[in-house]
């Protein structure tokens, strides 16, 4: 469990919820708990998306992959521990500040984007996907994004948001989480395996349905840009000053190189 969790990595979703508790008003205290959650199934994510079963990577974050270390046995294993944790955490360690609703509210927002109506419905498309775009548009919604969705939601809902403030900050998440997803499909084919930390040219090797294939990549490019302006025009209603972090964020998923 902690040779994957502490591996390194962009700590995303972290700083995402984090982030949203604070434009919302509320101190990243209050979220602290349930940004890590967010890292662990994340994580787990990564561990069972690398088994041979699935993606069969070699690579994560420039080790090798959990299974490739310890085995799959214990890989499965470490995924599990990870995901069943994440749940204990944000019921444990949430400051008795934040109202039990609001802990229940945001702990079935990050099951929902776990279970079978998010990342593991993503990950059964991605297996029987036939490549068409909308498939594609599905897959990486479930996938990635949702995930990413919860994480800034939790943190809106824990920092005391009203209903208005979190669909507005769902909004932005669905459009970062899917840039996010773009934007790795453009790197898979530009970038190394050095420069990425894992396989480049993966999907193109395995003909895996990608943006830049379907768009071609300055479609793929384009369509990134489109994602950024919708993400930041979410934001228009908030304070600029706390909004600020999640403004510079999506310019950062835009541009990032790794």
């Amino acid at each position: 469990m902690r040779y994957s969790l502490l591996a390194g990595g962009k700590r995303v979703r972290p700083v995402l919820c984090l982030a949203a508790c604070e434009m919302v008003g509320g101190d990243e205290s209050l979220a602290l708990p349930m940004a890590c959650a967010t890292e662990m199934i994340h994580t787990m994510s990564l561990i069972h998306d690398d088994l041979p079963c699935m993606d069969n990577d070699d690579l994560r974050r420039g080790l090798p992959t959990n299974h490739k270390k310890y085995g799959e046995d214990t890989a499965i294993l470490a995924g599990d521990a990870l995901l069943s944790f994440s749940f204990e955490h944000v019921a444990v360690r949430t400051p008795k500040t934040v109202s039990p609703d609001r802990v229940v509210r945001a702990i079935a927002e990050l099951g929902s984007a776990v279970g079978s109506a998010g990342l593991v419905a993503g990950q059964i498309v991605d297996i029987a996907s036939e490549g068409d775009e909308d498939d594609l548009e599905y897959i990486h919604i479930h996938k990635t994004a949702r995930l990413l969705e919860a994480a800034v939601v939790c943190g809106a809902i824990l920092g005391g948001a009203d209903d208005e403030s979190v669909e507005r900050a769902r909004r932005y998440s669905r459009c970062v989480g899917l840039l996010f997803q773009v934007v790795d499909d453009i790197l898979d084919v530009t970038k190394s395996s050095e420069e990425l930390g894992k396989t480049a040219g993966k999907d193109l090797a395995s003909d895996k349905a990608t943006y830049p294939k379907l768009l071609g990549l300055e479609g793929a490019r384009r369509f990134a840009a489109e994602l950024v302006d919708r993400a930041n025009g979410e934001l228009a209603g908030f304070d600029p000053a706390k909004a600020a972090p999640l403004y510079h964020f999506a310019n950062y998923i835009a541009t990032r190189q790794n």
